[in-house]
């Protein structure tokens, strides 16, 4: 039998880091674990077609920071900075709304992902947008890998959709591969992202790898 291991999980502490980085005890744990899961799940939800690539999250007792990182950070940010203005409010509403603390100050930050083709969360996001908007699945398969494969730091990619692929009655799995995507190698630089289309007739989940190169480092 096989063990798939998450690709993120596989290299934390090597190639990776944590994308919650606080610490808490006991009633404290439970209160930032909620946080955190509530905060991210109304971000992602909020954010949809933003091409957000990961969303990052650093606290200690008075300080909460969020970091999106994201290829359309103009859209975020809006004119000003009042888009960034208008998400610490919505945080702020949804931490109260739930009866958990506000931090004393609340820090969002917004990078721009500079080589979109190489990130997975991004183009697990092209990929749901074609579906979305009904395209034939094998087409937007083909023209996603090819977009990425054309990106100089990528060296694979590889693409599962799964679910009633064009509508048909009994689901399946339709995938493309090119060029090389090692699993197994701990200094294998792995994308990885999970996304998920709904379209009328049902869910079809999007899997993507993206292989940049192995890293050394000394």
């Amino acid at each position: 039998m096989t063990h798939i291991v998450h690709p993120y999980a596989h290299r934390l502490g090597i190639l990776r880091d944590w994308k919650s980085r606080w610490f808490g005890t006991g009633k404290k744990y439970r209160e930032y674990l909620k946080t955190d899961i509530l905060i991210r799940e109304y971000l992602e939800n909020k954010l949809k077609n933003m091409y957000v690539s990961s969303i990052e999250m650093e606290r200690d007792e008075k300080k909460f920071k969020i970091v999106i990182k994201t290829s359309r950070a103009g859209m975020i940010i809006g004119r000003s900075g009042d888009g960034v203005q208008k998400i610490k409010d919505e945080v702020i509403k949804v931490l109260k709304k739930n009866k958990l603390s506000v931090p004393e100050e609340i820090n969002i930050d917004v990078e721009e992902v500079r080589c979109p083709e190489a990130d997975a969360g991004i183009v697990g996001s092209m990929v749901v947008e074609g579906l979305e908007k009904r395209v034939p699945f094998r087409r937007v398969l083909k023209m996603t890998a090819d977009k990425v494969m054309a990106s100089k730091e990528v060296k694979g990619v590889r693409i599962l959709v799964s679910g009633r692929l064009g509508g048909a009655e009994m689901a399946r799995k339709e995938e493309i591969k090119k060029g090389r995507i090692p699993l197994q190698t701990f200094r294998a630089d792995i994308d990885y992202s999970v996304k998920r289309a709904n379209l009328s007739y049902g869910v079809i989940g999007v899997k993507v790898w993206v292989y940049k190169g192995d890293v050394f480092t000394k």
